[in-house]
């Protein structure tokens, strides 16, 4: 019954796509096909599907949102082991032949900066799966100076023959696309100093070049070759050429900007962290980069966005482009009537809106936004403790969803085809500074 009742409030509030992610170990609960295939997993995702389409919505699919069958880790670590891409390819394998005549937008991975540094170094949000780093307060075991760089080489592989499967096998005839999702802030230089702008650079390498540059270049940033030296693996000839290209769109997730000061010197052990060499701050003598959210580390600070679609334009040969999550989160509601009058929310989307509109008027090929989220949802990091919905759901109540004002402005902007209200205001650049 959620299914339909959740579906038809997408419909109301006029929104005509839904990104949601095929959970591999509920598909193969063993991770592998051997282990036999969850024929009623198969059922949900094709109800789910069916459901979105009979409502004129289209389903963006994510295939991998940080859920490793526990089976693979176990076996042989997971992303640490090559022995990883071959199961991957099976499980997309079998996700491309049940769902594919009807999905025709595949992500292979979200946010693999994100569940990388996360699981194999601490992370900007805390530990993730599978919960290794070097620091023996927070994880029991792990090495934090080579394994980020280890498993993100094999997650990279792993979307590579995925694209090439998709595309050798189905894409001709189910006639869909297929890309990958990436996460990153945007980095500013802490000062005018040449140091300064260099360690804002490298920031964005360790961050969004790490996987972006492989992806489109078949290579790592030089930056990161040069620092990490011989921890960094390389790809053979044949591996570059194949993740060369390796996607016909990007999905792109932004929420916040910071500063970026140069060190001189490693800030703390060797790490994916510290091999930046530099220090993130949001605030300069006190004033923060963009308005405070109720995410300790995200400020609204939407010129990050279009400094970032226009640098992907410029060094990443103008991809096409979905905005694959932007939204704000709440930490500190304490009422349900605090909770829905999220005007807040409106004003972040607003202005990243804005910026994305700015992006395409300079020629960067956006051709779609998501926002992050349509209900309030459980949160990796953070569990139910920061709400990004644009519904409610009250949990004391029979998981009872509850539109918040952010819907209904994104209903009354949809529903005006010159799509004017969803970006109110001159768009300019001077809009979109902090204050």
């Amino acid at each position: 019954m959620w299914l339909q009742d959740d579906i038809r409030l997408l419909k109301h509030f006029g929104l005509d796509a839904f990104r949601f992610s095929i959970s591999w170990p509920r598909i193969l609960p063993r991770g592998k096909l051997s282990g036999g295939v969850n024929k009623e997993g198969i059922a949900f995702y094709n109800n789910v599907t069916n459901e979105l389409l009979a409502n004129g919505i289209t389903p963006i699919v994510t295939l991998f949102h940080w859920d490793l069958p526990q089976a693979l880790e176990d076996e042989y670590r997971g992303f640490l082991s090559p022995l990883l891409i071959d199961d991957y390819m099976d499980f997309v394998d079998l996700c491309f032949k049940e769902f594919g005549d009807r999905i025709k937008h595949w992500i292979t991975f979200n946010e693999p900066f994100t569940f990388i540094s996360g699981g194999y170094d601490g992370g900007f949000i805390g530990n993730l799966a599978p919960g290794r780093c070097s620091h023996w307060g927070k994880c029991p075991q792990g090495d934090a100076a080579t394994e980020p760089y280890v498993a993100a080489h094999h997650l990279l592989l792993s979307h590579a023959a995925a694209v090439r499967l998709y595309k050798d096998k189905y894409q001709a005839t189910q006639k869909g696309e297929i890309g990958i999702s990436f996460v990153t802030h945007w980095f500013e230089p802490y000062s005018n100093s040449t140091a300064d702008v260099e360690a804002a650079q490298r920031a964005i390498d360790f961050v969004y070049g790490w996987f972006i540059h492989p992806v489109v270049y078949g290579e790592y940033p030089k930056t990161m070759r040069s620092i990490v030296g011989n921890r960094l693996p390389n790809f053979t000839k044949e591996q570059s050429e194949m993740l060369k290209g390796s996607y016909d769109f990007m999905g792109l997730n932004y929420y916040t900007g910071n500063y970026a000061a140069h060190l001189s010197s490693r800030n703390g052990p060797l790490s994916s962290t510290t091999d930046k060499m530099c220090n993130l701050t949001t605030a300069i003598n006190g004033v923060p980069i963009g308005d405070p959210t109720g995410v300790p580390i995200f400020f609204n600070y939407p010129k990050g966005l279009l400094d970032l679609l226009v640098y992907t334009k410029e060094k990443y040969n103008n991809p096409k482009i979905y905005i694959t999550e932007n939204g704000l989160g709440d930490s500190s509601i304490d009422t349900l009537k605090q909770s829905i009058n999220d005007i807040q929310r409106i004003d972040f989307l607003n202005r990243h809106i804005q910026a994305v509109q700015l992006a395409i008027a300079e020629g960067v090929n956006v051709k779609g936004f998501i926002a992050w989220s349509f209900l309030d949802n459980f949160e990796w990091g953070s569990g139910y403790t920061q709400l990004f919905g644009l519904c409610y759901v009250d949990r004391k109540n029979g998981l009872k969803r509850i539109p918040k004002k952010s819907a209904e402005w994104f209903r009354r902007g949809l529903a005006d085809k010159s799509r004017r209200a969803l970006y109110s205001g001159p768009r300019t650049r001077r809009l979109l500074q902090h204050g």
